[in-house]
């Protein structure tokens, strides 16, 4: 699954929602089944995600990346959502309050299941685990190891959420309160493997811009690429802050282009500006224009 800036939200029994969701120009767009849909109505609006996963995927045109936050593993509701939901066009599973491999292993047979029901690629829907809890946070890298499905991590940093609540802990903008369990997991994200990609959670204030890009920063800052957004007018300000600046840019290309160029003469220590740079500043400075191309599309 291709990097993500920006997931947006869209409640998985509100139709027309879901439909402006995957027009809104979001990398990603999350088809709710689990906190937005009240218990009555879940099984309508698995149908009405399955109609819509439907509608993406008849489209040749779709860009966006679909998945479907599904319920948790012990609700006793995940095998009917995958039953309806897997299906050619989903991309991935959101698996929310994960806490444990065994839930990763169970989650990835139902899967098996369901994809072989119809006759698609085995493996193809990847799993997100959302850590929303102090016992997910803690086991966090065992579950990203668990399964060759998992496509990354994303961690429940919203104020008054799930970990807020479980941890016991304040919440401010500064972000000192969520600081070691947002470090604890992108360090677990990035030591399961370079191919997973870590998500920050969603920011709950909807008329604070400036707060969502002063903790999007922040998240960036701690290696962040991208989070989870809950309306539209957030994708922009999101997709800034998160953004390689004009200056890294041109920095880094010329850091490419010095090095390559001594290398070809047998030098692999130069200085560039002022800054020494050998092998590994090199690799560094080509993984941060590989994320600056996320920011062209």
């Amino acid at each position: 699954m291709r990097p993500i800036r920006t997931a947006l939200f869209a409640p998985g029994n509100k139709e027309r929602v879901m439909g402006k969701a995957l027009e809104s120009g979001a990398d990603a767009v999350i088809l709710d089944l689990e906190d937005s849909v009240a218990l009555a109505a879940k099984a309508e609006a698995r149908g009405l995600v399955a109609r819509a996963i439907d509608a993406a995927a008849a489209n040749p045109a779709r860009s966006v990346a679909l998945m479907v936050r599904v319920n948790a593993y012990c609700t006793g509701l995940l095998a009917d959502d995958l039953m309806a939901v897997v299906r050619p066009g989903l991309d991935a599973i959101l698996l929310p309050k994960a806490e444990s491999v065994d839930e990763i292993v169970g989650t990835a047979s139902l899967l098996d299941r369901d994809e072989a029901t119809h006759a698609m690629r085995p493996g193809c829907v990847r799993i997100v685990p959302m850590i929303e809890s102090a016992l997910g946070v803690v086991r966090c890298f065992d579950m990203l190891t668990a399964s060759g499905r998992i496509a990354g991590a994303c961690i429940g940093t919203a104020r008054d959420g799930d970990l807020q609540t479980d941890l016991g802990c304040a919440w401010s903008v500064e972000g000192t309160e969520l600081l070691y369990a947002r470090s604890k997991v992108l360090l677990d994200t990035r030591a399961a493997g370079s191919h997973l990609q870590p998500l920050d959670g969603v920011f709950s204030d909807l008329d604070d811009e400036t707060a969502l890009v002063a903790d999007s920063r922040l998240s960036a800052r701690l290696g962040y690429t991208g989070r989870t957004v809950i309306h539209p007018k957030q994708i922009e300000p999101v997709r800034r802050a998160y953004a390689v600046s004009a200056d890294e840019v041109q920095y880094y290309q010329l850091v490419v282009a010095e090095f390559e160029a001594a290398e070809k003469n047998g030098v692999a220590a130069i200085t560039v500006k002022g800054k020494l740079v050998d092998y590994a500043m090199y690799q560094r400075a080509k993984r941060v224009l590989a994320l600056a191309e996320l920011d062209r599309r």
